[in-house]
């Protein structure tokens, strides 16, 4: 866990050229692993003058780590050269399947069931994802719009006893928590009440780093997590709710549809600054 404040910002595609040129004041920057698996190129050049001009994360969203059908050994290779590559300071992938009988991929991240064989299968991948890649691997909360019956176990008690088992840290979205609540019929408020008591119920010392989105409302009250727009007041009351129960944790603004001038994505990296501080 950070002791100072430490806040990044997704770095994707409209603003590689600008972060480069005008170098803002960042504690990191993150951009999806899976993007940057070619051996060479302009886009892996890129990527490698933004880890000389700051720390960086790998966020992958391919691992596919509760799938029964097992890792897919190609990702996880390209995974690792990577890694070997760019020596980033973290890297994390989500709590979620995709993979299917013979290497059929959903291309989506899928709900996990929260029960026991899930858990063992979870924490077998993370071990031989942290073993092929020699560190620590974060593992994402998902937001779910579909759930499995006969769950057995609270998600947070899920992931309390994943870290314990794999060594794996948490990487805490708290947007999906949020969002996850509102789906499940909790008003603004209660949701965001909703979320702190998630909260409350992870060991604090497992959290790797937070991430903060925006997320949008259908119609038909169904919510969505899209990535595209700033952050809502009640994620950032729990984000507030975050930072006094865990401290000072590395926080990123993730932006990733209808991605705003970087200035609107440095704005919302100020605001979280100033809450850690």
């Amino acid at each position: 866990m950070a002791s100072v404040p430490c806040v990044g910002i997704g770095w994707r595609q409209p603003h590689y050229e600008t972060l480069l040129a005008e170098r803002p004041a960042l504690g990191f920057i993150e951009v999806h692993s899976e993007n940057f698996f070619a051996d060479g190129g302009i886009t892996l050049a890129v990527l490698e003058a933004g880890r000389e001009a700051y720390d960086l994360s790998l966020h992958g969203v391919g691992l596919a780590l509760g799938s029964a059908a097992g890792l897919d050994g190609w990702h996880l290779e390209r995974l690792a050269r990577l890694v070997e590559r760019v020596q980033p300071r973290w890297v994390s992938d989500h709590a979620c399947f995709a993979r299917v009988g013979s290497g059929l991929h959903a291309a989506d991240l899928l709900p996990i069931p929260f029960n026991d064989e899930s858990l063992a299968l979870m924490a077998s991948h993370v071990g031989q994802v942290q073993q092929r890649l020699g560190r620590q691997m974060l593992v994402e909360n998902i937001s779910a719009y579909v759930g499995w019956a006969g769950d057995t176990l609270a998600e947070p008690e899920f992931f309390n006893e994943l870290t314990r088992r794999s060594g794996c840290g948490l990487l805490l979205d708290v947007n999906n928590l949020f969002v996850n609540a509102r789906n499940a019929g909790f008003d603004a408020g209660e949701a965001a009440r909703e979320a702190m008591r998630w909260i409350d119920a992870i060991q604090p010392g497992s959290v790797g780093e937070i991430h903060l989105a925006g997320h949008c409302e259908l119609a038909d009250g169904l919510v969505i997590d899209d990535h595209g727009s700033r952050v809502r007041d009640e994620v950032w009351r729990v984000y507030e709710h975050a930072v006094r129960r865990l401290g000072p944790v590395p926080t990123l603004i993730e932006w990733d549809t209808a991605v705003p001038e970087l200035g609107v994505l440095l704005a919302e990296a100020g605001r979280a600054r100033a809450v850690q501080s």
